[in-house]
Formats: structure tokens, C-alpha cells, sequence
């Protein structure tokens, strides 16, 4: 699938890829300061944001279209960024093509399986009516009665937009986000990767836990696990100069 993607900057490529429920709009503030030392490209991936949508949904397809983008773009010794779910697309677009990653930058996820902890946010999504709800400010008030977080509605929500005058939709394509999220929460192949990789993991996030360092270590030999304090999963929103400063460190050394 050809994916939309913004592109600024000059240097050696970095390609930056949001988590579920994202676009690359998440990610346009840290990918400006990218910019100002590597060709950045922030991409939407597929059933979400601006790209396609297709029934077709899961790390081997994700994976596919980064690899696509890649080699439409002409682009060799690419660096990456991936946010939770794009952390998954990028470790296995490096298992099928390590040849074209330089390094990697896994956020706030590893490559195990997960449980179903999503439930309340698709419930949410889903009871958003638009044959009634007319405006955003309806819509954050059904939200409102499953998700208490302001910053995780607002993320949400941001995946309104008006199809037509008067009506509102969803860019996501929810119905097979939802039919695919036991695709989206597996475990990954367990091929080795020998890339340079940079796991960061928020301290007030349980999704890379201490206990999962051995088996990241063993299929990720080349790696470094780190630890940024006052964040969550969403780390590069919550403390973005510290993930700025680190990333940095690490493309750069």
C-alpha cells in the first residue's frame, strides 16, 4: 500500500512511525526538530490518518508497506522511530529487510504478545453515534463516559474529521482496527535482528517491563534498553526533550 507521509529536512533519512489509533500529525512538533539534522519522514500507516484503508491488517502487511515506501523513495541506511504499534512494524520490517535499516528506535513497546487492554477505548469509539453526534463537543461527551484521561480523549478524537458538511466520520477505519486487534496485541516472529536498536521505555509505562529484558536482549543483541522518567507510554508527547536528547544521542553515536 502507497502510504501518505510529509517529508522536511536534509541528511541521512529518518523515517517516524505512530502507535495504534495515531497518524503522523502526533508526531509533527519532535519531527520538525528532526528535521533540522535529517531527511524526516513522518508516515501514516494503513487504516490510518491519511493513507488507505484495506481489510488487510497486521505487522506482516505494516511491515510491507514501510518496506515499500523505502524503496520508492530510494532510500538505503534508513534510521527509524516507531511508536508502539509502529515499534512492531519497524522490528519486523527489520526481520524481513534488516538491509535497510541503519538503526532503530522502538518506543514503549517489545516484541512480545500483549492482553487485551483496549477494550474501554474501542467501547468508547464505537458509542459515538453520528446520526446524533453533529459536533466534537457531543462526541468528547460520549467519550467522556468511558475514558477519564483528557489527554488520551483528545488523541482520540483528533481521528474526527467532516466527511461532508454537518457529518462527521473517522479517518481510522475502526470496524477492522477492531476485528484485527488480536493481530495487533501478538507476539512477533522470533527471527533475530542484528540492527543497532534503541528500546525506550516511559517509567510510568508497564508495556517493556524488567522482566522482559532477556528476551529482548536475545533477539535484539545489538541493544540498549532505556528508561526516560516523568512518562508514560506516550513518551515523546509527555517528556519530549529528554526523548528528543536521547534519540539524538543515539542516531548520532
Amino acid at each position: 500500500m502507497k502510504l501518505n507521509y510529509k517529508r522536511e529536512g536534509e541528511g541521512a533519512p529518518l523515517i517516524i512511525i505512530h502507535g495504534l489509533f495515531g497518524n503522523l500529525d502526533n508526531w509533527q512538533t519532535l519531527g520538525k526538530k528532526f528535521a533540522e539534522n535529517f531527511d524526516t519522514i513522518l508516515i501514516d500507516q494503513r487504516n490510518h490518518g491519511h493513507s488507505g484503508h484495506s481489510e488487510d491488517f497486521d505487522y506482516d502487511f505494516m511491515a510491507l508497506d514501510l518496506i515499500e515506501l523505502i524503496e520508492d523513495l530510494k532510500l538505503s541506511h534508513v534510521n527509524v522511530i516507531g511508536h508502539s504499534m509502529g515499534g512492531k512494524t519497524v522490528m519486523r520490517a527489520a526481520q524481513i529487510r534488516p538491509d535497510l535499516f541503519e538503526k532503530i528506535v522502538v518506543v514503549d513497546i517489545g516484541p512480545k504478545g500483549y492482553p487485551m487492554h483496549h477494550d474501554t477505548i474501542l467501547e468508547g469509539l464505537h458509542a459515538i453515534d453520528f446520526d446524533k453526534v453533529k459536533s466534537r463537543g457531543q462526541a468528547n461527551k460520549v467519550i467522556s463516559a468511558y475514558i477519564e484521561d483528557e489527554g488520551v480523549k483528545q488523541f482520540l478524537l483528533k481521528n474526527l474529521y467532516w466527511k461532508e458538511k454537518g457529518v462527521l466520520d473517522w479517518r481510522i477505519n475502526l470496524p477492522v482496527i477492531t476485528n484485527n486487534m488480536d493481530k495487533i496485541i501478538a507476539q512477533l516472529p522470533s527471527d533475530e535482528v542484528n540492527t543497532p536498536t534503541l528500546f525506550i521505555r516511559g517509567e510510568k509505562s508497564n508495556y517493556i517491563i524488567e522482566d522482559d529484558y532477556t528476551d529482548i536482549f536475545m533477539q535484539f543483541p545489538n541493544s540498549d534498553i532505556e528508561t526516560i522518567y516523568n512518562a508514560g507510554h506516550w513518551i515523546h508527547a509527555e517528556n519530549p526533550f529528554d526523548f528528543y536528547n536521547l534519540v539524538m544521542d543515539f542516531l548520532k553515536n
